[in-house]
């Protein structure tokens, strides 16, 4: 059975780049057409889907994220990274990362259900 286990910072200061990693294990980040995401929820709101990284590779944002946002592989270490840069308060949150049997439609990317595993979550908090 995959599991997904996201490790980070915890507090950065605003205009830093936070790092994020998500690491696998049952299960290989290039194998069976899975994406793996990220998805974050800040304090007393919804889910907000930020980007994903295909089993080839290939990566797509959201378009509100995009401009500032790099999600990478270490395929040896089975593992994904999130690196939003230039962060501020707002992107205060518990960041996830999940697994999804190939990639979502943009009306579901915020529904658990499109996801068939997930990490627990790790709080990041964005303060000086």
């Amino acid at each position: 059975q995959v599991q997904l286990q996201e490790s980070g910072p915890g507090l950065v200061k605003p205009s830093q780049t936070l790092s994020l990693t998500c690491t696998v294990s049952g299960g290989s980040i290039t194998g069976n057409s899975y994406y793996w995401s990220w998805i974050r929820q800040p304090p007393g709101k919804g889910l907000e889907w930020i980007g994903y990284i295909s089993y080839s590779g290939s990566t797509y944002y959201s378009s509100s994220l995009k401009s500032r946002t790099s999600i990478s592989r270490d395929t040896p270490k089975n593992q994904f990274t999130l690196q939003p840069s230039s962060v501020t308060p707002e992107d205060t949150a518990v960041y996830y990362c999940a697994r999804s049997q190939g990639p979502i439609a943009i009306a579901a990317r915020t529904s658990r259900y499109a996801y068939d595993s997930w990490g627990q979550g790790t709080q990041v908090t964005v303060s000086s």
